[in-house]
């Protein structure tokens, strides 16, 4: 992918829930071609998370400690305080945002790649709704590593985006439940 323009999202792929109690996961796997190393990078650096991730952080969180994160495309401007529970470079990293845990394991792949694992929990109205937003994220965030960024495709915006609807009931169908409503995209 080169552009912007020219981006579509592939069909559903690589996502699971789970459920605990009360608590509901989203859990989602990409391989990707790229070293561990890399990924930390872009998982973990404010430059890189600007291109690619639902959020913005005020420093690096590659470190255990407290960060602020806001959330990119929200109708008004949401910032959380955050703490990173555990940052094992360039294996795992657990923190929590907007009150929701998330884990991010990085797995080495034969040759020079890595198979990201993403464990977020999630209200279970927005699971279907969250892995159409995460696909688009790790899209964009694979063209971001192979040098062919297309630019943040997030919140509101992703909702807009050809591909994003037909993620989220593709995800709904393959999880068991009801697409959720969502606003309709305006004409």
């Amino acid at each position: 992918m080169s552009s912007r323009e020219q981006y579509a999202p592939g069909a559903a792929f690589g996502a699971d829930i789970r459920k605990e109690g009360e608590t509901w996961t989203l859990v989602l796997v990409r391989d990707l071609r790229h070293p561990p190393a890399k990924v930390w990078k872009a998982i973990t650096e404010p430059e890189h998370l600007r291109q690619w991730a639902p959020f913005d952080a005020d420093r690096n969180l590659g470190t255990v400690g407290t960060a602020k994160l806001s959330t990119v495309g929200a109708p008004k401007p949401l910032v959380s305080e955050t703490q990173v529970k555990r940052a094992d470079e360039p294996k795992v990293l657990e923190l929590s945002w907007g009150g929701q845990n998330m884990r991010w394991e990085l797995e080495p792949l034969e040759g020079s790649g890595t198979r990201l694992t993403l464990w977020h929990n999630i209200n279970r109205g927005f699971i279907s709704m969250g892995a159409a937003g995460w696909h688009i994220c790790f899209d964009v965030l694979d063209g971001l590593l192979a040098g062919q960024p297309i630019g943040r495709i997030v919140g509101a915006e992703a909702m807009k985006f050809d591909g994003w609807q037909r993620l989220n009931a593709e995800y709904a169908k393959q999880f068991g439940i009801e697409t959720p409503a969502f606003p309709s995209r305006p004409t």
